[in-house]
């Protein structure tokens, strides 16, 4: 009888680890050798700093020549597989063969270990796995009024461009990714539709003109689910012209799925490259921009593709951003001025303030009987007398239905969801079993203040997080509530109603920086060394983002069977700056990725809608403080101005390999060995970056900066400094005039006139006689005075 090669598969990887006694992981491995995107157009020589390779319209030699080469590496690393490891103890997941040469591979740490020693092997990495870092903005940003509108209407700002997602796939059955009309094919772009459960074939349209999958690491790490681990491009979860490239499952993610989607991305030919993805936690190496992660991003920079990274949602905390490097746009989340305002109304007609976006109870204009679930539990004893069944309201079957229906019941925020093992949609699932009117969840004075999203509830629901106004709700209920000696009640005389929860308030002070959002300074290794370059770079809506979501929902089974929902997370505020970057990248097609970058960083606001300076949430919850660079970066991308930035900072490849020898305590031979290119020193606060930051000012520095003029007008810039406290800032020259095209190096001095015990902030501003204001933010560190 044939064995099934399922079988064989689970047999060999049995033997295997009785073999060798060693639980098999997943390793990135990049070896000597230039890959495809390496060589020109026509095939002689190599890609320029910047240049980008079009897979479509180069020539067809070149094209040839490419394959053929990619096809060579895929061979050699089989050939370096087979001389090296014993057969059966590994299996080769991808060869990575346009941006990066090398391959991921399934295998053992002993036979890693042998790879690594092997010849032309370059680096090796233990794949650390990966996770998601999860309309009113355009309006917001000022994008229907001024930046579409110069650019021939909605309909076609950023024709042309293609944005490719990296990230957990996409509905194609959503309605705002369905076909129309308008959205024509773009036919320079060669993207695949790759079919499969819940995908059909004629998917992909004007919108998704592109659309695969990458499953080899997660597969090869097993337990998946085959009913919510769709193998397919579509999307079980809702995080995700557009190419899309889905990476990450319900399940798991593998950093091994999300670089092979990279390469491919890159190679498809896409413009913009958004990762609301990161891995699970920082290299450990000693350089966090040497992982294998921020490589192949590197190397997407050099072939001419903006990367757009979620800055992570580690934050309040310093030291928690997940994009370290300048050739990646790391991004940040904020509020935006527009909430959805419920209110929950006593007895006594004290109202609160709460969260939930639901319908009111008896139209908001009857008052019903408010009971505690603690004060409804049944005294059978068939249950564990936990938290989650005596307050949470997690088990329809702990509480009485004679005394809880058609009643607002009382839930508590409790060990259940401190840990989160309880949730929401199991309150939900309680109220509706049991016939109540509607129910509030509410802060426990023993956990403190909680922090929620807002979520639509299909009944009355809302959410009270401060403890203050939890506190006032209880003394009321105590005190309307009659019991025997036993504190059994006898009598429930509070009454409560709910209000309308689903009309949007635009009144509210934005941007605030989310406390979730991952912050600086940014540093270089496991020890958080912090180094000179700003993160984030920049801010952008991330809280309480309307998304399209998939209705599927395995991750929020709250939004089950909604094709929107109100998402938070760096990865909401990512796109936002994506979409940015392709009408910059639509208007001015031979531009750069840093000049894109800069024109966005340079133009931002650090003031909010009221005109006053942005502000963070941060340790404390509801409490705010000011709003420093290592919160929103730059500020608050602003369109407007972005496509209009008079001057720019630009940088490449070179600048970048300077920077990265120049780091304290550099491997030098490790960068030239990864990055094939031999070190050139540069101070690294020399980088042309659209920002200064000093890391530890000692007496006196002098940093450099140089300027371009993208403007098609001749223009005098003044200079000047809001320097950061404890230093004096001088700009050499404090104006200039310069040219359509024209260069201008700036000298930057600064001198430390104060130690200070943390960094201060600052800011210098270039002011042009046409009205172009370009803003470099200012973040040091005085150490000593000499």
């Amino acid at each position: 009888m044939a064995v099934s090669l399922q079988f064989r598969l689970v047999f060999l990887l049995l033997f295997c680890t009785i073999c060798f006694g060693e639980e098999r992981d997943i390793y990135l491995v990049m070896v000597e050798g230039d890959p495809p995107v390496a060589f020109l157009q026509d095939g002689s020589g190599y890609l320029q700093s910047g240049q980008k390779l079009d897979p479509v319209m180069s020539d067809r030699s070149s094209e040839i020549l490419k394959a053929r080469h990619a096809k060579y590496l895929e061979e050699s690393h089989d050939q370096l597989l087979q001389s090296t490891l014993e057969e059966g103890a590994y299996n080769k997941l991808y060869s990575f063969n346009h941006i990066v040469n090398g391959f991921a591979v399934h295998t053992t740490p002993t036979q890693a270990n042998k790879l690594k020693k092997a010849p032309g092997v370059k680096l090796i990495e233990k794949d650390r796995g990966t996770k998601m870092m999860t309309n009113h903005t355009p309006k917001l940003l000022g994008l229907p009024q001024r930046v579409w509108h110069g650019q021939r209407g909605v309909t076609n700002a950023g024709e042309g461009i293609v944005i490719g997602f990296v990230d957990t796939g996409i509905n194609p059955f959503h309605p705002s990714f369905a076909y129309h009309p308008s959205y024509g094919n773009n036919t320079r772009f060669p993207g695949v539709c790759q079919e499969g459960p819940m995908f059909p074939r004629n998917s992909c349209n004007g919108k998704i003109i592109s659309a695969r999958f990458f499953s080899a690491g997660a597969q090869a790490m097993g337990n998946l689910n085959a009913s919510i681990d769709i193998l397919s491009p579509y999307d079980a979860v809702g995080h995700g012209r557009i190419a899309v490239y889905k990476a990450i499952y319900p399940t798991m993610g593998t950093s091994t799925d999300v670089l092979a989607a990279m390469d491919q991305a890159i190679k498809d030919g896409v413009d913009i490259l958004t990762l609301s993805i990161g891995p699970d936690e920082p290299s450990n190496k000693n350089f966090t921009m040497l992982s294998m992660f921020d490589i192949f991003m590197l190397f997407a920079r050099k072939a001419g593709v903006l990367v757009v990274q979620a800055a992570g949602n580690r934050g309040p905390g310093p030291y928690t951003t997940a994009s370290y490097s300048p050739w990646a746009v790391g991004v940040a989340a904020c509020h935006t001025d527009r909430t959805y305002p419920g209110s929950f109304v006593l007895g006594n007609g004290q109202k609160f303030d709460g969260i939930g976006l639901t319908a009111p109870s008896f139209f908001g204009l009857l008052q019903s009987k408010l009971v505690l679930a603690k004060d409804a539990i049944l005294a059978n004893g068939k249950f564990p007398r936990t938290q989650e069944f005596i307050e949470e309201c997690q088990h329809p079957e702990a509480l009485d239905p004679v005394i809880v229906q058609q009643s607002i019941v009382i839930c508590m925020f409790s060990s259940g969801f401190s840990n989160g093992s309880s949730s929401m949609p199991a309150i939900v699932n309680t109220a509706r079993t049991l016939g109540f009117v509607g129910f509030v969840f509410i802060a426990n004075p023993a956990y403190g203040d909680y922090l929620t999203d807002s979520y639509p509830f299909p009944i009355p629901g809302i959410m009270i997080p401060k403890v203050s106004d939890a506190q006032v709700i209880l003394d009321y209920y105590e005190k309307q509530t009659e019991r025997n000696g036993k504190g059994v009640v006898t009598a429930y005389r509070a009454l409560a109603s709910i209000g309308e929860g689903r009309v949007a308030s635009y009144n509210e002070k934005a941007p605030i920086v989310s406390r979730f959002s991952s912050r600086g300074p940014n540093f270089i290794d496991v020890k958080k060394t912090p180094i000179d370059l700003l993160k984030p770079d920049i801010l952008a809506p991330g809280h309480d983002i309307w998304a399209a979501w998939s209705p599927m929902s395995v991750k929020t089974p709250i939004l089950s069977g909604y094709n929107f929902g109100l998402v938070s997370g760096t990865s909401m505020a990512a796109p936002h700056i994506a979409g940015i970057a392709a009408l910059i990248k639509q208007r001015y097609p031979s531009w750069s990725p840093s000049m894109i970058a800069s024109a966005m960083a340079t133009t931002a606001t650090t003031y909010d809608n009221r005109g006053e300076p942005i502000m963070a949430q941060g340790q404390e919850i509801y409490t705010l403080h000011r709003s420093t660079p290592f919160d929103h970066g730059a500020g608050l991308v602003n369109p407007t101005r972005a496509i209009d930035p008079g001057l720019v900072f630009t940088s490449g490849f070179d600048d970048y390999m300077s920077f990265l020898c120049s780091l304290p305590n550099s491997d030098q031979k490790m960068i030239k060995t990864a990055l094939g290119e031999p070190c050139t020193h540069h101070a690294p606060s020399d980088l042309n970056a659209p920002s200064v930051t000093i890391s530890a000012l000692t007496g006196s520095q002098l940093v450099r900066r140089t300027v371009k003029n993208v403007a098609n007008m001749v223009e005098m810039y003044v200079c000047g400094v809001v320097p950061p406290t404890g230093v004096a800032v001088e700009v050499n020259p404090p104006w200039f005039t310069i040219v359509p095209q024209g260069t201008q190096e700036l000298e930057v001095i600064l001198n430390v006139t104060q130690v200070e015990d943390s960094f201060s902030h600052g800011e210098i501003v270039l002011t042009g006689t046409l009205g172009h204001i370009v803003r470099i933010p200012l973040s040091v560190l005085p150490v000593s005075v000499s």
